[in-house]
């Protein structure tokens, strides 16, 4: 059973790693495109639909960004809960083989 349950921890902060880089690309994104404007390129309506599509551009990848760091963290927390129950796990089944081993004596 035991082969069933494993974390690997060190594939864990490599996935938040690449979650935050993802969050801070796509505000580095957003940042970039903030100023890009049509203005005289198209009708006003075109004009209107790009200023609208910039806002709802900036919300969206805020809120990707706030739920993608939520999600590293949630994924560190877990990651050092899995650590700390397993290495209690081990201390606990240590002990319980010492207090076998010393019973046979």
């Amino acid at each position: 059973m035991a082969e069933r349950l494993a974390v690997d921890s060190d594939e864990l902060a490599q996935f938040m790693k690449k979650l935050r880089k993802s969050r801070d690309s796509l505000e580095g994104v957003r940042k970039a495109l903030l100023d890009a404007n049509i203005t005289g390129l198209g009708t006003d309506d075109l004009n209107s639909a790009c200023e609208q599509f910039q806002g709802d551009w900036e919300y969206g990848t805020k809120e990707i960004g706030k739920q993608t760091e939520d999600l590293a963290e949630i994924i560190g927390k877990s990651k050092d809960s899995y650590l700390e129950v397993d290495k209690a796990l081990e201390e606990a089944l240590r002990k319980a083989k010492e207090g076998k081993s010393g019973d046979k004596k």
